[in-house]
């Protein structure tokens, strides 16, 4: 008589995880650099209109030259995580 075949294995989403949690990583780490901007403005510039504007055009001068080191972090966590297994879903 014929073994049963085990189940076939499912397979770990291990792409996809990575992929979410480098753009996750990205965002936290481009938020942090480009929050003293923000804060900044929150504190000089009176509620209403012109502090949205304010809080634009710091966030977009901020991030001007910060969006690559906030990917080489990303990318740089992201490495030493799956290294030492310390992200979930992805040991």
């Amino acid at each position: 008589m014929a073994r049963p075949r085990p189940a076939p294995a499912v397979p770990r989403p291990f792409f996809t995880l990575a992929i979410v949690y480098l753009f996750v990583l990205f965002f936290l780490f481009a938020f942090v650099l480009v929050s003293p901007a923000l804060w900044d403005v929150a504190q000089n510039v009176p509620p209403g209109p012109e502090q949205e504007r304010a809080a634009y055009e710091a966030a977009r001068l901020a991030a001007s030259g910060r969006l690559l080191p906030a990917m080489l972090l990303a990318v740089a966590t992201l490495v030493v995580g799956v290294k030492f297994r310390l992200l979930p879903g992805l040991r």
